[in-house]
């Protein structure tokens, strides 16, 4: 993986523009626990930023949208404690959509505590749920599992537990996403480093099954940087978007407060994807906390079309306000948001961090 600083200005001083439907289109290991209206009369930023939200106090969101255009939700539960889903034909439909809880943590065991980051996937004509989870009795053995559903509606159908997602070393992982490139799909997830002196970085493998990678694991981001190790040495989150001849993987680094922030990885889409070489890094975040638009610690991202199915989507969590109620994880509030995904004359992704959603 190479850091390449040329590309930096580009992206942090292209145009920015904000998601194009205003209305209603509004994990880190050993943490302590867990424009004007009508009117013309200006909103403050701080009004524009709630009345904007998607789905209030839900965190690493993911949204799924099918070839015909329907969308599914899935997020992080404040509670750590189910899985739910929402259903909607539009993005703004998933604002007031009902909540469907459709698996619960286990009592004891596996799967027993902090279910985060479910995501939502289709692949071989079944309906796949990646999520973190650990142990009810050792809330910190978080690994990745997975669950399955053939009916064709996600919201309805049985889902059944596969187990554990089986990677070479068995250790601290969560944050798994999926996506298939020239007929190959792959996994990409967050797991503690062998020398164990970071939280995670990142990986990726081929996907032999649902649950199993293949023998190649490669290492495709550590954080190093001194944006990704604030609080916590972190990178985790992996979002994945392909354009413009190359593969752009987004991500989180740092503790999950006020300095969470997103960096950016790529690489050629011709290129051997398990070649850590293959990889470059930006050196500084291209989405964080601005005050002035009341946004803190936004991060663990997705990436969605929008109604129009050609508007790239970015979906994202963060909080409204900088002193956390509780901690990290015990604060609610990481809420959804969704904003416009612009590009840049170069073909980089143009997050707006200086714009509101």
């Amino acid at each position: 993986m190479k850091l390449i600083p040329s590309v930096v200005t580009l992206i942090l001083t292209g145009a920015l523009v904000a998601c194009g439907n205003n209305t209603d289109t509004p994990s880190n290991d050993e943490q302590t626990n867990n424009q004007g209206s009508s009117q013309g009369a200006a909103i403050p930023a701080s009004e524009l930023l709630v009345a904007q939200r998607l789905v209030a106090q839900r965190a690493d969101p993911f949204i799924h949208r099918t070839p015909e255009g329907h969308y599914y939700f899935i997020a992080t539960a404040p509670e750590f404690d189910r899985i739910e889903l929402r259903s909607a034909d539009s993005l703004a439909g998933l604002k007031n959509a009902e909540a469907k809880v459709i698996w619960r943590k286990h009592a004891t065991g596996a799967m027993g505590a902090n279910i985060w980051a479910p995501e939502l996937h289709f692949f071989d004509n079944t309906w796949y749920i990646y999520v973190a989870a650990a142990d009810a009795e050792k809330p910190w053995l978080i690994r990745m599992y997975v669950l399955a559903n053939e009916s064709p509606d996600p919201m309805i159908g049985e889902w059944k537990e596969l187990g554990r997602v089986k990677t070479a070393r068995d250790s601290f992982s969560l944050d798994a996403t999926s996506f298939e490139h020239k007929g190959q799909r792959y996994l990409v997830w967050a797991q503690k480093d062998p020398e164990e002196k970071l939280n995670s970085a990142l990986y990726i493998a081929t996907l032999i099954s649902p649950t199993q990678v293949g023998e190649i694991e490669t290492e495709i981001s550590r954080p190093e940087l001194d944006w990704e190790i604030q609080g916590y040495k972190v990178n985790e989150g992996a979002a994945v978007i392909e354009r413009n001849g190359k593969i752009f993987i987004s991500y989180s680094g740092s503790a999950t407060d006020h300095r969470y922030a997103m960096g950016l990885l790529w690489a050629d889409a011709d290129s051997n994807l398990l070649d850590a070489a293959s990889w470059h890094k930006l050196p500084n975040p291209v989405f964080a906390s601005n005050p002035d638009l009341k946004r803190y610690g936004p991060g663990h991202n997705s990436f969605t079309l929008g109604d129009d199915g050609q508007t790239d989507i970015m979906v994202y969590h963060a909080r409204d306000y900088l002193e956390l109620q509780g901690t990290p994880l015990t604060d609610p509030n990481r809420h959804t948001y969704i904003r416009r995904l612009n590009w840049t004359s170069d073909g980089f992704p143009d997050f707006g961090q200086d714009k509101p959603d």
